[in-house]
């Protein structure tokens, strides 16, 4: 008697919350438009677990635009909240955008934090033909004039890209009321207005830069990483060598829907550590200046949490909350 009620105890639990895990039709939102830094985390995380048959059909990339990240959050929480098979892009625009309290009225634990596979790096680039050959001389200009200079990121007032610009305008003594940021819904924008002309300063990210600078249509002037990256930024200096004390580290990762079931939330967490492991994902690193950031589960929480704090009160200290 016994044996047959422990038999049928473990039929249940194989054939419940602890079942096997495949996601059917896979969705990864991208919140924000096309060929920025969400964009990127989607489709190249996405492409990978294809590659290593992590998951059975080709993942479905769906940009939601709008409120920073804040339109795509929503949506999760809101119509969403159980969904075993999304995932969603993220990186620190969202904390920062959950730490000055912009999404509405939702905060970071509205969602479950999945993961984080990589780790990008802030950058500051103007056109190839801009007068600026150094970041010294763009600075120098910067000072002399602030409201001639436009410098854009792909995220709302206050945001991160945001904060990069106030960070270096504060590290060379320019007034932050007196600097001329100018926002996009998205790195891939951003980048348009600056070989538009539009904006004369690109706030971004090494890897939505990459393919331009290869190209020759972008310069950079300095790196917001703790260390020079390799090719093709190998020549670029970074802002600490300049005398700039600014680095901006852009974890690349991803939230869930706060009531995913526990089954699918490990089958996510163990894609991430499938695809962190492998050689694909490391060319993908190398090929678009990424550096090693692997986080999952309880220990990327505690970190979403920290995060959130630190930024809390890095934004009442630059102004922009009270």
């Amino acid at each position: 008697m016994k044996r047959v009620t422990v038999l049928f105890f473990l039929a249940m639990m194989l054939g419940g919350a602890w079942a096997q895990f495949t996601p059917r039709n896979p969705e990864c939102i991208a919140p924000a438009g096309a060929g920025g830094g969400w964009d990127f985390t989607c489709r190249s995380v996405a492409q990978v677990m294809l590659d290593l048959k992590i998951i059975p059909q080709p993942m479905k990339v769906t940009n939601m635009t709008g409120g920073g990240g804040g339109v795509a959050y929503a949506n999760v929480v809101t119509q969403r909240s159980d969904d075993p098979n999304l995932i969603v892009a993220a990186s620190p625009a969202t904390t920062v955008r959950l730490a000055q309290g912009q999404y509405s009225r939702f905060t970071e634990r509205d969602v479950r934090w999945l993961g984080a596979v990589a780790a990008d790096f802030g950058l500051v680039a103007v056109k190839a033909d801009a007068p600026w050959k150094t970041m010294q001389e763009l600075v120098a200009a910067w000072k002399a004039d602030p409201s001639k200079i436009a410098v854009g990121g792909g995220s709302a007032v206050g945001g991160q890209d945001h904060m990069k610009v106030l960070l270096l305008g504060r590290a060379a003594g320019i007034e932050p009321r007196a600097i001329k940021y100018v926002p996009f819904d998205g790195g891939g924008e951003a980048l348009t207005s600056l070989l538009g002309g539009f904006i004369q300063v690109f706030a971004g990210d090494a890897s939505e830069l990459r393919a331009q600078v290869q190209a020759g249509t972008v310069r950079v002037l300095g790196l917001m990483s703790p260390r020079r990256l390799p090719a093709p930024y190998a020549n670029v200096p970074t802002l600490r060598e300049l005398g700039y004390n600014v680095d901006w580290v852009v974890w690349r990762g991803f939230y869930v829907p706060k009531n995913m079931p526990a089954n699918a939330y490990e089958f996510w967490q163990q894609a991430l550590r499938k695809v962190e492991r492998s050689p694909e994902w490391a060319k993908v690193r190398e090929q678009n200046s990424l550096g090693q950031f692997f986080m999952v589960g309880a220990e990327f929480q505690v970190f979403i949490d920290r995060q959130v704090n630190q930024f809390r009160n890095l934004s009442r200290e630059l102004g922009i909350i009270r």
